[in-house]
């Protein structure tokens, strides 16, 4: 599926191909919940990075978060956030570790969207005590990441062309 986005001014624009176009995912750890200023609904989909074709990219900032470690100290994430510095749009997230894939916010896709049938609750260790989720029937919930990829959850969902 085509995905077109945007940021909030329109300074950027993009498209890219996605397999994983449904937003059933929720994210509510601190990362998503402060850079997205959301309480559970940075939402990335999974997408092909060979085809996305951006137009501002002078626009462009990259923000890579600082993570906890085991042993109590701070590191750097490999994940580049990839937001519009004159708005504050979050985009796109990508990751060296993973070079062929891209994950778009769906918050900063203009294309219609397939609505999920079941979204799953992630991180919800981390979340803010006044994000509380409202899970419907059938939506999994974790502490933590969740037991499935973006690919394996839209295969389980028999949505077409989902790879891993």
């Amino acid at each position: 599926m085509l995905l077109e986005g945007s940021c909030h001014c329109g300074a950027v624009r993009f498209r890219v191909e996605s397999h994983e176009p449904v937003p059933f995912m929720r994210c509510y750890c601190s990362i998503c919940r402060k850079t997205a200023g959301a309480g559970g609904f940075a939402i990335n989909l999974g997408a092909d990075n060979r085809t996305l074709d951006v137009e501002g990219r002078e626009h462009l900032s990259v923000y890579r978060a600082c993570m906890p470690t085991k042993g109590g100290g701070m590191e750097r994430s490999s994940g580049h956030r990839h937001f519009c510095r004159q708005c504050g749009s979050q985009l796109w997230l990508w990751d060296p570790q993973w070079p062929d894939l891209v994950h778009p916010h769906a918050s900063a896709i203009d294309t219609p969207l397939p609505v999920p049938p079941e979204h799953t609750h992630m991180m919800l260790g981390s979340r803010a005590n006044w994000a509380v989720p409202q899970p419907n029937a059938g939506d999994r919930m974790f502490d933590e990441y969740p037991d499935e990829s973006l690919a394996q959850w839209h295969r389980r969902q028999g949505f077409s062309g989902a790879s891993d």
